[in-house]
């Protein structure tokens, strides 16, 4: 259930008009890295999560709902940035406010230029925001359309992702206005990725294990290989020796990766070196995550008759009745 307070979750404001910038904010309302892409990812993932995760459910819901709101206070500052324009392109006329502001023909054309790059201000929606990005591309579901995997461990790093690139496009979007109001606004928006970014990581961290992602285990022979695929200094770093971050592995750094292939028969030879399990112990915890894993969300989700409301118990009737009586 959707309930649209009317008034914004922060209060965003303007000093001046300024339909350049507002073409550049255009990448947050209707970009890949936009608010309306991270509400609607973050929305079409909570569906799997509701039964055998109803905890990260709540959190999917909630970000997407602060999502939407932030997409609305980005709406609400683009209008903002374009206030008189709509007002002086239906007086169509040399007199205009706006055409006074412009002060002459060389800075109209100048306007026209500047509107060229996002022309639905001007041709099409006449001073309102548009689901385009800062180019006037059409926003589209391809943007999102692979981060909701069916497994939660892919969508939360998916998120984590997608939160550090809409918390770099605020930081660049901050560079180009110099409106003290405007850059409450991103510094705002900009922090709220950053507290994201760490509710997605924290609720990874209660999934056990979630590594690798899904259930599939990595092949030991394979896990830990670095190959030098490329000449001259030989790069050496956390990356390619001591122990892999996540399983625990010893790198195994391949000076010379076309040797190495040939020795091994294409690798179709290659044995286990440095590696934290074996091939068999993979197998075997393979079959038991599955049946974990499958557990869960049969065990959540039986088939049978569904309802997707939690049906209302005798406490939760308790609980409604007294926030009623305190709202009476």
């Amino acid at each position: 259930m959707f309930y649209h307070v009317k008034d914004l979750q922060f209060n965003a404001r303007v000093s001046k008009p300024d339909p350049a910038f507002a073409t550049l904010l255009l990448e947050q309302f209707g970009g890949a890295n936009g608010e309306l892409a991270a509400a609607l990812r973050y929305f079409v993932q909570a569906f799997g999560a509701k039964n055998p995760y109803p905890d990260k459910y709540d959190l999917l819901m909630d970000i997407a709902t602060e999502e939407f709101s932030h997409l609305e206070i980005v709406g609400a500052t683009i209008q903002m940035l374009l206030t008189g324009v709509n007002g002086d392109l239906k007086k169509a006329a040399e007199t205009s406010e706006i055409m006074q502001l412009l002060d002459g023909k060389a800075a109209k054309e100048n306007m026209i230029h500047q509107a060229m790059v996002a022309p639905q201000f001007f041709v099409a929606t006449g001073g309102g925001p548009a689901y385009t990005n800062s180019q006037g591309v059409p926003w589209t579901a391809a943007y999102i359309n692979g981060d909701a995997q069916g497994d939660l461990t892919s969508d939360l790093r998916s998120d984590i992702a997608a939160e550090t690139r809409a918390k770099m496009v605020y930081e660049y979007l901050l560079q180009f206005t110099d409106d003290p109001y405007v850059q409450e606004t991103l510094r705002f928006l900009m922090t709220r990725e950053v507290a994201h970014y760490q509710m997605f990581e924290a609720a990874l961290a209660t999934i056990k294990p979630n590594f690798p992602m899904g259930v599939l285990q990595a092949d030991p022979r394979y896990s830990n290989l670095y190959f030098n695929m490329s000449s001259g200094n030989a790069i050496r770093g956390p990356w390619n020796q001591g122990e892999s971050t996540q399983l625990g592995e010893t790198w195994q750094y391949i000076e010379d990766p076309i040797k190495h292939v040939l020795q091994t028969n294409s690798l179709l030879d290659q044995s286990p070196v440095g590696a934290s399990s074996t091939v068999d112990q993979n197998n075997q915890l393979e079959i038991d995550l599955g049946k974990m894993r499958s557990e869960i969300v049969n065990t959540a989700a039986p088939i049978g008759p569904q309802q997707w409301n939690k049906p209302l118990g005798e406490d939760d009737l308790g609980v409604s009745m007294e926030k009623a009586n305190l709202e009476i």
